[in-house]
């Protein structure tokens, strides 16, 4: 799993009849502080997650291990949107304040 923060979505009016329904966001992976990769992804929701949520997503195999994606063609998929971060002994995430609470990591 890798820890992301929703950056945009993807809309896609035509495509396999099996994703029809499913919500498709673009997610750029973030460090335990909040700091971009540059990678991004696009990622099928079925939780509702938005813009700035910081959510944790499945990737290959295990996006299709869920009651919605078994039938579909899914290889990242967010499984959790993320409430606090604990890392090196000091929250740096929480859904309330974002990244850098503690004032040392960026904001959303």
């Amino acid at each position: 799993m890798i820890i992301g923060r929703v950056i945009g979505r993807a809309v896609s009016t035509r495509k396999d009849e099996k994703l029809l329904g499913t919500k498709l966001l673009l997610v750029e992976e973030v460090d335990p502080r909040g700091a971009g990769s540059g990678d991004m992804a696009v990622v099928a929701d079925h939780l509702g997650a938005g813009p700035g949520d910081v959510v944790l997503v499945a990737q290959g195999s295990a996006a299709r291990f869920t009651a919605q994606t078994k039938e579909q063609p899914v290889d990242a998929l967010v499984v959790g949107i993320v409430d606090m971060i604990r890392f090196d002994g000091r929250s740096t995430f929480t859904s309330a304040d974002g990244f850098g609470s503690n004032g040392k990591g960026p904001q959303p």
